[in-house]
């Protein structure tokens, strides 16, 4: 598999492991969410300033507002901060004298 194969195949393993913990295996769960930051993301939580973020978060993604994440409703999670990770990195490369 290629590199980005190898990523999408982690996406999905990740949010089906923390998925199955109460047994749906379809959906997040507010816990489960919790959970899988805790886990996956800590440099994340470590960075919030607010201790209500990830609860603002989740309800945010909540599109379907029944209190659980589906798949595409926790890759807008994935998304949204892959997207501020790569203006970060474009930032430094900017002050390191390189062109993105």
């Amino acid at each position: 598999m290629t590199d980005l194969e190898k990523c999408m195949e982690s996406l999905i393993t990740i949010f089906h492991h923390y998925a199955d913990e109460d047994g749906d295996g379809k959906t997040l769960s507010k816990k489960e969410l919790n959970k899988l930051i805790e886990t996956e993301l800590p440099t994340f939580l470590k960075t919030q300033k607010d201790p209500k973020a990830v609860e603002k978060i989740r309800k945010d993604l909540d599109q379907n507002r029944d209190d659980k994440l589906d798949f595409e409703e926790f890759l807008s999670l994935v998304v949204g901060l892959s997207m501020a990770c790569e203006k970060c990195y474009v930032l430094h490369e900017q002050k390191k004298g390189k062109k993105c």
